[in-house]
């Protein structure tokens, strides 16, 4: 679907109540997901993999530990991987929405039961059928919540989708609620989200709008802050938190996407910034409390 059908889709479920807005966009969700359950795994398994090799090499402790997922989304792949593979104690996954599925969750246990048989935690029955050790607060504002004593807070692609002020909100209370010395680990992709579905589009093509008007364009069901990189690091610093490591890509020089940046016209909110860091993607944060 070309990102102007998308955008006017959203903005027709932006209108009705909150309600059955959200109850068709999961309806129209689960028609256009066309990705099998492999293609969903693997890259998630990749993310692990890198956090796995970052918690190594920064000296954080996984094994037995107590973990907190910030965003749960459609399917609990990440949190299974620290329970197998990482060997945690426990995670805790909050969301403010409730996007699981029993049949999509009861499929994800059967991968993960047949690919680790004899790491794979016992499933308990409640509302998901959910491995042991996976402790899900769907419709919950992780700012209002009591937190666990976690060594290590985590999130994959949700940092994007969160306002400023809420970012801001959480991490302040990560810095003051969390023992000393636990870690923070964020997987961000901060490029305009249309471009992943349209590639005439620049991955930075939002940076060309006014707040106001890129207000007019996203919804709550597409929402997008548009920080960049140096943005995100001055809250975390602000907040109180040690950045440990930071990570991020660039278009090359002279490549499609490199290209399609350079035809934007900046919008002057973004005109402080270097190339550098309006085009920083596919960025990687640790931090420490």
């Amino acid at each position: 679907m070309k990102h102007q059908r998308k955008t006017q889709l959203f903005q027709f479920l932006d209108l009705l109540p909150h309600r059955w807005g959200f109850a068709l966009y999961h309806k129209l969700q689960q028609l256009a997901d066309k990705k099998t359950l492999p293609q969903k795994i693997k890259p998630a398994e990749r993310t692990f993999q890198t956090a796995r090799d970052l918690c190594e090499t920064h000296q954080v402790p996984l094994e037995g530990g107590t973990l907190i997922e910030i965003g749960s989304g459609w399917l609990p792949i990440l949190p299974y991987f620290f329970l197998t593979e990482g060997k945690v104690g426990e995670v805790h996954s909050y969301d403010l929405n409730e996007h699981y599925q029993k049949k999509a969750v009861a499929a994800l246990n059967d991968f993960f039961s047949t690919r680790f048989p004899n790491q794979f935690p016992k499933v308990y029955s409640t509302r998901y059928p959910l491995a042991s050790g996976l402790v899900y607060h769907p419709k919950t504002n992780l700012v209002d919540a009591v937190l666990p004593e976690a060594s290590l807070v985590f999130s994959r692609f949700v940092l994007e989708h969160v306002r400023p002020e809420d970012i801001q909100a959480m991490h302040q209370k990560f810095a003051k609620e969390l023992p000393s010395g636990s870690h923070l680990l964020h997987f961000i992709s901060p490029s305009d989200h249309r471009a992943h579905s349209d590639p005439t589009l620049s991955l930075q093509d939002f940076l060309q709008y006014s707040e106001a008007e890129w207000n007019r364009i996203q919804t709550k069901f597409d929402y997008h802050n548009r920080l960049r990189l140096p943005q995100y690091l001055s809250i975390f610093e602000a907040c109180g938190l040690e950045i440990v490591f930071v990570s991020h890509d660039n278009p090359e020089p002279g490549s499609k996407r490199h290209q399609q940046f350079s035809a934007l016209d900046i919008h002057p909110d973004f005109q402080h910034f270097t190339e550098k860091e309006l085009t920083a993607g596919s960025i990687v944060v640790l931090l420490k409390t």
